[in-house]
């Protein structure tokens, strides 16, 4: 509705272009329509004339005057008016909005997506997370924020990958391989010789009896069998990193989430990309020595100041690689790059962009695009949840799923925008009642399916063709509340792909149950009128095709039975 109604906007501009009341030029390409927050001043809004104001040399009440004369005629609108300095405010034809039920149940699957993406290749970037332990419940939160993303990507006509970058390489790992081995030498935390970075959770042990009972283990591109041989700090390092790949993506496909591809920090020191990507930012100019280090001159691109590259003993700083792996990105041929990160890896954002852009190979200002989440806290009875025995000191993402199970954990994970604090009530997520959002919504789901079948049950079958017919019956509060959220579907989902913000998502759905709820308990569906029946019905399967299709795209199930 919103398209076409942008539509004969812009052939109004066209006209006045034309007969010289405006100049060429002056028209936006998209005009302004906005939907309007009291329905008393319409259900679209454009502040276009006062836009366009300036450049007409005419007031913008003027100019909105003459828009109106200009636009087409259309059945869509019944009335247009001009309100304040030149708002041009459209109330639409009650058969236009209530032909959303038709598109809805039409498009099936289809109603919502969109081909803005045009084919164009998208990567997104999430989890990441080092295998050095089970994924807690932030990478929970990043693959939940991740996955769905790719989902409304993918739903707007963007060809996506999905990537995992494994950080195999560094101190970290070096940590892992030695508190293996001192799990199978038959150390323990408490001893005196345990590694002083050392890990401790229960899984380290896991680890060290499948190392020595020789297990084979296979992940992503490899299969690694234990040596036995507790000495071996190499093979155990091997094993060790295998048997956590292995874990972490069980768990993540446990959770409705998988990846294209799984992209190994350690394979960009192999295949020489760190030291191409050094000997680039040199041929640049962008690189200088000083004071036995590498620096980059990251200045030249706002910084705040120069940052270095390559330090006194030879190592390299943590960003470098970073900017190695992303201009792999860049020269895959993905026009964007999202990356989803903790907020922890804020200040590395402008060192990552600066060193890309200082390459000097066309990667734009603002490439990669980032979604940093704040951390979660999970409370239950009240207090905090802190430890988990077999992680050693965090709740995993494992211990959320098995406990509220997988709906709900990946529902909570995304009710709020990704840089704000997350608040994760065990209590609530296992709640079988209207007060936990996500049940809220599958309840809703699951009542049109309950309607139907007792209209099954008492001979009514339902009637598209009779139900289309009579969609301008539909006129009730509650029915046009329905209907306009109805046809916003797909501008959000529209928007939230476009503005990485998959919140928005939820926010909807949860508005769309509330509308359907209200009008449950305020109206019958099965009424002795059978034009008003069907007319009714039709509405409440749009209804039901809309919340399966947002919850398809959060991971979420719609059951047709609570």
């Amino acid at each position: 509705m919103k398209t076409q109604l942008a539509e004969l906007l812009s052939q109004a501009l066209a006209r006045l272009q034309a007969e010289g009341l405006l100049p060429a030029g002056a028209a936006p390409a998209e005009p302004a329509l906005e939907r309007t927050r009291d329905r008393a001043h319409g259900d679209y809004a454009s502040n276009v004339a006062l836009a366009c104001a300036k450049a007409a040399k005419r007031k913008p009440r003027e100019l909105a005057e003459a828009l109106v004369a200009a636009l087409p005629a259309s059945a869509l609108i019944a009335k247009v008016e001009i309100a304040g300095p030149g708002f041009i405010n459209f109330f639409l034809a009650a058969d236009a909005q209530a032909a959303v039920v038709r598109r809805v149940l039409m498009q099936g699957e289809g109603y919502g997506r969109s081909n803005t993406g045009a084919g164009r290749k998208v990567m997104v970037e999430y989890v990441s997370a080092n295998p050095t332990g089970p994924l807690h419940v932030g990478h929970g939160r990043a693959a939940a924020i991740g996955d769905t993303l790719a989902r409304l990507l993918a739903a707007t006509g963007w060809e996506v990958t999905r990537e995992f970058y494994y950080n195999d390489a560094g101190v970290q790992i070096a940590n892992l391989a030695v508190s293996v081995q001192a799990r199978a030498q038959g150390l323990t935390p408490e001893s005196p010789d345990w590694p002083a970075d050392g890990y401790r959770g229960d899984y380290i042990l896991e680890v060290a009896k499948a190392y020595l009972a020789g297990e084979s283990v296979h992940a992503d591109d490899r299969e690694v069998t234990g040596k036995a041989d507790p000495d071996d700090t190499d093979a155990i390092r091997a094993f060790a990193v295998a048997y956590l790949r292995r874990e972490q993506d069980l768990d993540l496909k446990a959770f409705g989430v998988g990846f294209d591809r799984y992209f190994l920090e350690s394979s960009l020191y192999a295949d020489g990309l760190v030291e191409a990507t050094v000997a680039r930012l040199a041929e640049t100019g962008h690189s200088y020595e000083a004071d036995g280090a590498l620096w980059l001159r990251s200045t030249d691109f706002g910084d705040d100041k120069d940052r270095v590259m390559r330090k006194r003993d030879g190592t390299f700083t943590y960003f470098l690689p970073d900017v190695a792996y992303h201009r792999t990105k860049w020269e895959r041929g993905h026009v964007r790059a999202i990356t989803e990160l903790g907020a922890d890896h804020h200040g590395s954002l402008a060192r990552v962009r600066a060193g890309l852009r200082a390459l000097d190979i066309g990667i734009p200002t603002g490439w990669p695009e980032y979604v940093l989440h704040q951390m979660v806290t999970v409370m239950r009875g009240g207090e905090e949840v802190k430890i988990s025995k077999r992680a050693g000191g965090y709740v995993t993402l494992r211990d959320l799923i098995d406990e509220v199970g997988r709906d709900a954990t990946r529902f909570f994970f995304l009710m709020r925008k990704a840089d704000s604090h997350l608040v994760f009530d065990v209590d609530l997520a296992r709640q079988q009642s209207l007060d936990n959002p996500v049940y809220y919504l599958q309840y809703a789901h699951a009542r049109v399916c309950s309607v139907l079948r007792q209209a099954g049950e008492k001979g009514l079958d339902y009637d598209e063709a009779a139900g289309f017919a009579a969609l301008a019956r539909l006129v009730e509060p509650h029915e046009e509340t329905l209907l306009t959220l109805l046809d916003r579907y797909p501008e959000v989902i529209e928007l939230a792909a476009g503005s990485d913000e998959p919140q928005l998502l939820p926010a909807y759905l949860r508005e769309l149950a509330q509308a359907f709820h209200a009008y449950y308990n305020a109206h019958a569906f099965l009424v002795d009128d059978a034009a008003l029946r069907n007319a009714r019905l039709a509405l409440i399967l749009a209804v039901r095709r809309v919340l399966a299709s947002g919850l398809d795209l959060l991971g979420v199930s719609a059951p047709e039975t609570m």
